[in-house]
């Protein structure tokens, strides 16, 4: 006896839920001569992950300044290939290891009736610059006797406002 074979079709949807994992580390951006530095997803990804694979991973910053020397809190967001996304955050440490520029002007110095003179570091200073800026300038000379006619070197030296200095 042959009995009728009964079958039947079912539609199954299959759903990913499962939030991808986001992975960060810690990085450390020097500024450039000009203040500026950048990182990437690539710097900050620390082998995140998801079993159905990842659609994209963005910073929510990636410039810095002059103005983030320190420790700045960046978010990470991971995004999976069917929508679930999953963020972390990283430590980026802004660095300013740019000595500034110290630049000097020679500078004549007439002696008083007392026969001393004396320079400020306004007087030899000419245009020495830093993107993050100037702290302080300081001359290893100030005054002069006559003891000092004729050329004398004296050295500006420029601190910028992350301690760096040049000479």
């Amino acid at each position: 006896v042959n009995l009728p074979i009964n079958s039947c079709t079912a539609t199954i949807t299959v759903e990913d839920n499962v939030h991808p994992v986001a992975s960060c580390k810690p990085v450390t951006v020097q500024l450039d001569a000009n203040g500026q530095g950048s990182i990437s997803t690539a710097d900050v990804d620390d082998g995140s992950s998801d079993a159905c694979g990842i659609a994209s991973k963005t910073l929510d910053i990636t410039d810095f300044t002059c103005a983030n020397v320190g420790a700045n809190t960046v978010t990470l967001t991971v995004t999976d290939v069917n929508g679930n996304t999953n963020s972390c955050t990283a430590t980026i440490t802004v660095e300013d290891n740019v000595h500034p520029v110290a630049s000097c002007k020679p500078v004549t110095v007439q002696l008083d009736v007392n026969g001393q003179g004396s320079i400020t570091t306004a007087d030899v200073d000419d245009g020495s610059s830093d993107a993050c800026g100037i702290a302080s300038k300081t001359l290893s000379t100030t005054d002069f006797t006559c003891a000092n006619v004729g050329d004398n070197t004296v050295t500006l030296t420029v601190t910028d406002v992350n301690g760096n200095t040049y000479s």
